[in-house]
């Protein structure tokens, strides 16, 4: 048996949301199985693979960029709030 939450949006789609207005010059440069995001203050740019989607760990970052921007990222990005010291700790765990 199977449900379906409809009040919580997955992952995938919430990226290609985010991405849909992004700027098209920086995708050439993001190997196949990618996608770039930038964390932080200086918004630095992180290139992590696809897989990190079905982390819980980096969905919750997933949830918390969408409650602090919606789908209107600062720079057309996809942002993640968190430091970068924190982004780096949680992908060297995920890797």
């Amino acid at each position: 048996m199977g449900f379906r939450l409809s009040g919580v949006v997955q992952p995938k789609k919430l990226l290609r949301r985010s991405l849909s207005g992004s700027r098209q010059s920086s995708v050439a440069d993001v190997p196949k199985g990618c996608f770039a995001v930038y964390v932080g203050e200086r918004q630095k740019r992180f290139v992590v693979p696809v897989a990190y989607l079905n982390q819980p760990a980096f969905q919750e970052l997933l949830s918390q960029a969408e409650e602090e921007y919606g789908f209107d990222h600062p720079n057309g990005a996809l942002t993640i709030p968190c430091s970068e010291d924190e982004f780096s700790a949680l992908t060297t765990q995920l890797n």
